[in-house]
């Protein structure tokens, strides 16, 4: 598929493995891009909208959104192995940052996405996300953050397609990468790593090869569709 060029692009979460790789990536293609992380020039809070809100005014009108934020560990909070290990403030902190945080970004960035022409909002997910894919149960808190993610960029996809019908709006999986993510899990990683190098180039493969038709959907690495 012939796609035009990435022009101006922001990244969100672009200190992180594979958001770094993909803002790299995509300035190396001659894109403007602008890195959004937690320190650094352009800082923005997940947690905080008037933050996300400060970000999106300073970013302006971009062709290219991408977010690769996320969490699955932290100091006090694993994936749970069982309903018995629920806990409200963790699967409340999954929530925070793997689907309200990038839904705000979705609320104060999709309106800067041009009403005509090729425009991209792309979000990480995961395959643990897919409600029927799901035959092993546990890790209760990323997976429903994850399909929460989900359900909000299908939600948003059908908005964006009225404003510009050739907007995309999609979930990518971006396969297990050698990040500090997935660092507790990668020893049981069924298919080997990718480098994020790796996996940034085959997700910006993934999207250039995605038409309008394919807006709201959730896709892999390989750029197979995934099940909701």
């Amino acid at each position: 598929m012939n796609t035009p060029p990435i022009r101006r692009a922001a990244i969100f979460g672009a200190s992180g493995g594979v958001g770094a790789a993909i803002a790299g990536a995509v300035e190396a293609r001659g894109a403007e891009v602008l890195r959004f992380a937690r320190s650094g020039h352009l800082p923005f809070d997940l947690t905080d909208e008037v933050s996300i809100a400060a970000a999106a005014e300073r970013a302006g009108e971009v062709d290219f959104v991408f977010v690769a934020t996320g969490m699955l560990h932290a100091p006090g909070i694993a994936p749970e192995k069982s309903f018995a290990a629920i806990a409200p403030e963790a699967l409340a902190a999954s929530f925070a940052l793997n689907a309200i945080g990038p839904a705000l970004i979705a609320k104060h960035m999709l309106p800067r996405l041009p009403r005509k022409g090729r425009a991209v909002f792309a979000a990480l997910s995961a395959r643990v996300g897919s409600i029927e894919d799901n035959r092993l149960g546990g890790w209760h808190g990323y997976r429903a953050s994850k399909a929460a993610l989900n359900m909000l960029i299908r939600g948003f996809a059908i908005e964006l397609s009225r404003r510009n019908r050739e907007a995309l709006a999609v979930a990518l999986h971006p396969g297990t990468v050698a990040t500090a993510l997935s660092k507790p899990f990668q020893a049981s990683a069924p298919k080997g790593l990718f480098t994020p190098e790796e996996s940034a180039a085959r997700l910006l493969s993934v999207l250039e090869g995605l038409g309008p038709e394919a807006t709201g959907g959730f896709y892999a690495h390989d750029g197979a569709a995934i099940p909701f």
